[in-house]
């Protein structure tokens, strides 16, 4: 990968002098690679949060003005007009593909779909009640050694079978995972049918009759799994390019950002902002949960509102309000808890509190809510964003295999521990 880096002037930090970047969107860069060389000192930057760890081309997100795109394409126009697969190879080739370039990929996938039959015999080892995210973080890591005839990542063939396994497979896997724990037979994926369609009846058919595909179902979850493909260095995918700075396997990459996605604080805001509305229970109840979330001294907030990054409304809840309202309609049911989200999203996009605090509701707000309405228990929606997210995470793999600046992770530490001190013998302790 050539670097497309400009050199627009330099900065002066404590005596040293390093070049400044320009980036093709965002923000200069000041590249203090010699800052140590140069001055004897470094950084102190908890999080990552004022660092750039790499050189991207895939993503890029203005968290002021709401912007997310995908190799320079608004991600809504993707979700709108695109579906899993196109979006997929546009991730992982840096274009939309011809006709003929989409025919091949999904092809590639599509016939990649069933995993080795042993691998039931792997699942078998888990406990009935194991939660999804366990199931998945173990089994993707295992894939390296059913498929182990793949796992060199300086032949790039077996990079590129490797990618192919791994997003044809991981929604196979995911399925398993489902029936696992419903106790329900597994159900093998047909070639007929598309990427989503192929996963909603591998979860919810059963042998005893005909699964019929709903595409407004379908269509919705496919939207969720575009939206989720990759979202910039957020903390899984900076594991996955850890690991894979070690000169790790791709299943193994992949499998740490899956154990790192399914921390809470990272991957569980849409289980959260579900047991949130489950929590309010009734529509009477919402104005006390309201008054809370305005008081300060009150622990209470309201999970699903405002974003970390997007300062202005998030370009993925556009998207995803749409869809969640299409399935709400489409399939008719009647839970109390999706009168609490419709009112809940009334006030935050009315109530002045909310409103001069930009608390919108984002993504997971939505996304929970579609979700529940497609049958999946909240113990699914991680492992649902990680079939989605592995995408972005293989793509930034391989662009970090192929950046020649890439280097094995070593981030630096301030050291606060006891001084050099000698050995005391325990008889004179």
């Amino acid at each position: 990968m050539e670097s497309n880096l400009n050199q627009t002037g330099t900065s002066r930090i404590d005596e040293g002098e390093f070049p400044v970047y320009s980036a093709t969107l965002g923000p200069d860069v000041i590249d203090i690679r010699s800052l140590a060389k140069q001055t004897g000192k470094f950084t102190f930057d908890p999080g990552f949060t004022s660092t750039a760890s790499c050189e991207s081309k895939i993503t890029y997100i203005d968290g002021e003005e709401g912007t997310l795109l995908y190799r320079g394409y608004p991600i809504d126009e993707l979700a709108e007009n695109s579906d899993f697969i196109e979006t997929a190879y546009l991730l992982l080739h840096g274009d939309l593909p011809s006709g003929e370039q989409l025919d091949v990929f999904r092809g590639n996938i599509t016939y990649h779909t069933m995993v080795h039959e042993h691998f039931k015999n792997f699942l078998n080892g888990f406990r009935r009640d194991a939660h999804p995210m366990a199931v998945m973080c173990g089994a993707v890591g295992a894939l390296s050694a059913f498929y182990h005839d793949s796992t060199d990542i300086h032949n790039p063939e077996h990079r590129i079978i490797s990618t192919h396994r791994m997003i044809a497979k991981m929604p196979t896997i995911a399925a398993m995972a489902y029936k696992y724990i419903m106790g329900q037979p597994f159900i093998h994926p047909r070639n007929d049918l598309h990427y989503t369609e192929n996963f909603l009846r591998m979860c919810f058919a059963v042998p005893a009759e005909e699964y019929e595909i709903n595409k407004v179902a379908a269509s919705a979850l496919d939207k969720i799994f575009i939206l989720h493909m990759d979202h910039e260095q957020n903390a899984s995918t900076s594991t996955v390019r850890l690991a894979g700075s070690s000169g790790a396997n791709p299943f193994a990459c992949i499998a740490a950002g899956i154990a790192c996605l399914w921390g809470p604080a990272h991957g569980g805001a849409n289980e959260a902002a579900l047991r949130m509305l489950m929590e309010i229970g009734t529509v009477d109840k919402i104005p006390e949960y309201i008054r809370r979330a305005k008081d300060k001294d009150d622990p209470f907030r309201l999970m699903g509102f405002g974003h970390r990054v997007y300062k202005n409304f998030d370009p993925r809840a556009k998207v995803m309000k749409k869809a969640t309202h299409e399935v709400l309609e489409a399939l008719d049911i009647k839970d109390p808890m999706f009168a609490v989200a419709k009112e809940l999203e009334r006030i935050a996009l009315e109530d002045e509190y909310f409103v001069e605090k930009k608390l919108y509701p984002n993504i997971d707000f939505y996304s929970g809510i579609t979700l529940r309405a497609l049958g999946f228990p909240t113990d699914m929606f991680t492992a649902l964003f990680a079939l989605a997210r592995t995408v972005g995470w293989i793509a930034q793999w391989q662009e970090m295999l192929e950046d020649p600046n890439q280097k094995i992770g070593r981030p630096r530490q301030i050291y606060t521990g006891a001084d050099r001190r000698d050995y005391v013998p325990i008889n004179a302790r």
